[in-house]
């Protein structure tokens, strides 16, 4: 019996992808480096920042690390969050789910997922978070996912995640949890939605009510 709903974040409880551009062409911009491709922008969107910065950067080796770690810690994140828009539907969607199961979050996302929280008075809503800071290692590994499980001590069946991308994918493979796709039919899931109302009607979800 299903017992925890697990969400990323980026592409599924928000819309971000304007948010990530904004600010990896302004830390490019730092540097006098061109702004990212939408190839990059893709990559970008689903990966940890760490990685990001890695593949964004990867043409401009003369550019030290550590300058630009230097760059991105003093760059206030709080200005690209009115490019973010949340789904219309989460807060009704977690009113109906949290007196039946927990919910967590299992995100690529590092420092910048506390001021989301706080900014979108999102905290109560979730027993508990596990971000690319405080995961052994970042998705698409399972190590938040297993987080997540063992904290609540359940089974991975009694799990399941709304993801968008080919990392929350291979995240939910790795830790044996089922996978709802969110906008994504490419996707290899057990199941497909466009809105998170439509989660509720799912098999799982149906079954306690």
């Amino acid at each position: 019996m299903l017992k925890l709903v697990v969400f990323d974040c980026d592409g599924v409880m928000f819309s971000s992808r304007e948010a990530n551009r904004h600010y990896y062409n302004d830390l490019l911009a730092a540097f006098s480096c061109p702004p990212m491709s939408e190839a990059e922008l893709n990559y970008v969107h689903i990966h940890n920042v760490h990685s990001s910065i890695a593949h964004v950067f990867r043409n401009h080796r003369q550019i030290a690390p550590e300058s630009i770690e230097a760059v991105r810690l003093r760059l206030d994140y709080a200005p690209y969050l009115r490019f973010m828009t949340m789904e219309p539907d989460l807060l009704r969607f977690l009113a109906l789910i949290r007196p039946s199961y927990r919910t967590a979050i299992s995100t690529n996302r590092t420092d910048t997922m506390e001021l989301i929280l706080d900014t979108f008075a999102l905290r109560p809503w979730f027993d508990m978070v596990v971000t690319a800071l405080n995961a052994p290692r970042p998705k698409p590994a399972p190590d938040g996912l297993f987080m997540i499980l063992d904290h609540f001590r359940l089974r991975p069946q009694e799990a399941i995640y709304i993801g968008d991308s080919a990392v929350d994918q291979e995240h939910c493979a790795g830790a044996g949890v089922d996978l709802i796709a969110f906008r994504n039919r490419a996707l290899a899931a057990r199941y497909h939605v466009d809105d998170f109302m439509s989660i509720a009607e799912l098999p799982p979800l149906r079954a306690k009510g």
